[in-house]
């Protein structure tokens, strides 16, 4: 656990919850969420060693950042509730 505090919380889930998209347990599953600043935070299987070769040639990231990855219905399901603006 981190020993700093985060300067913004999560204020709601974007799209449904796990349950509601067929989790066995209900409590794992990939999730989105907006934060207080604005900014999205994602739960996903983390892939970075496996797409990270892949990335277009216009693409990159930092060394703090990672790939994720979420399922297709997770990210359909959430289309509803993610601003256009």
């Amino acid at each position: 656990m981190r020993d700093e505090v985060s300067p913004f919380r999560i204020i709601r889930r974007i799209g449904d919850a796990p349950a509601l998209r067929g989790s066995g347990t209900g409590e794992t599953c990939p999730d989105l969420f907006e934060l207080s600043n604005g900014d999205f935070a994602v739960i996903g299987t983390e892939a970075t060693a496996d797409l990270d070769p892949h990335l277009p040639s216009d693409a990159a990231r930092a060394d703090y950042e990672r790939i994720v990855v979420i399922t297709r219905d997770t990210l359909i399901r959430a289309k509803r509730d993610i601003p256009d603006a």
